[in-house]
């Protein structure tokens, strides 16, 4: 079944006009009046809805019963990924949404090829927010995560976090996630860009309380390397086990 965020209280009963960028994917799959659709606002749950007029501007639709639904993992996981290039970023958030990822914190670290500041940042972030909404819609979760502003790596370890376990992608790792700690609560991983983190920005990351985590012995793109991470974790800590 098609489903669609609103960035809305949802109430059993109520009458909508949907904006406009709903109306364009309902046009684009073909939907008309009476068929059904699901709707979420990122805040828990998701609303059965039947489209009551479906015209070339404008859809309209009565949400018909509320369905308290989670498919969140019982890992919580954030993942502090350093700004990788073009579509190798939005690879990354789309993927780790579908894997579990809870919130999503983008680092300026030395070798990110892509700089950005100001305005330009905001608009960046706002954009990976919007992948991050279409990917909750493709893949069932009805809680979507963050994108944070973004930061320096510097910014980024002054941070005070909750959590058990803080995990940077690392050659120098020699522990596996089964014996690094139990099955945490709170988890945060951090992983480098396109040619990873600098020595000195590792040796920082290790100072601030960073533990090293290396998978395998064969090196890993950016891209590849935070999401085959998440995946091991969800599989020892997770909803994979």
């Amino acid at each position: 079944m098609p489903r669609f965020y609103l960035d809305a209280e949802l109430v059993v009963g109520q009458q909508l006009s949907l904006p406009d960028a709903v109306v364009r994917h309902i046009q684009v799959l073909r939907l008309n009046a009476g068929d059904a659709i699901t709707l979420f606002n990122g805040r828990g749950g998701e609303w059965q809805a039947a489209l009551s007029a479906v015209m070339k501007r404008d859809a309209h639709c009565v949400i018909e019963r509320f369905d308290d639904v989670s498919r969140e993992t019982p890992l919580w996981l954030g993942l502090a990924q350093g700004i990788s290039s073009g579509d190798k970023m939005e690879f990354t958030l789309q993927k780790g949404v579908e894997m579990g990822v809870a919130v999503f914190q983008p680092i300026a670290a030395g070798r990110s090829v892509v700089k950005l500041s100001g305005e330009r940042a905001d608009k960046r972030v706002a954009r990976w927010q919007e992948i991050v909404v279409s990917a909750c819609e493709q893949c069932g979760r009805n809680t979507v995560p963050q994108v944070l502003p973004i930061l320096t790596l510097n910014e980024w370890l002054a941070q005070r976090l909750e959590a058990d376990i803080r995990l940077i992608l690392s050659p120098r790792g020699d522990k596996s996630l089964s014996e690094l700690a139990e099955r945490p609560a709170r988890s945060w991983l951090m992983a480098g860009p396109e040619g990873g983190f600098s020595a000195q920005e590792e040796d920082a990351a290790l100072a601030a309380g960073w533990t090293p985590l290396k998978l395998g012995p064969r090196i890993l793109r950016t891209e590849t390397a935070a999401l085959a991470a998440v995946a091991a974790m969800q599989a020892v800590w997770g909803d994979y086990r």
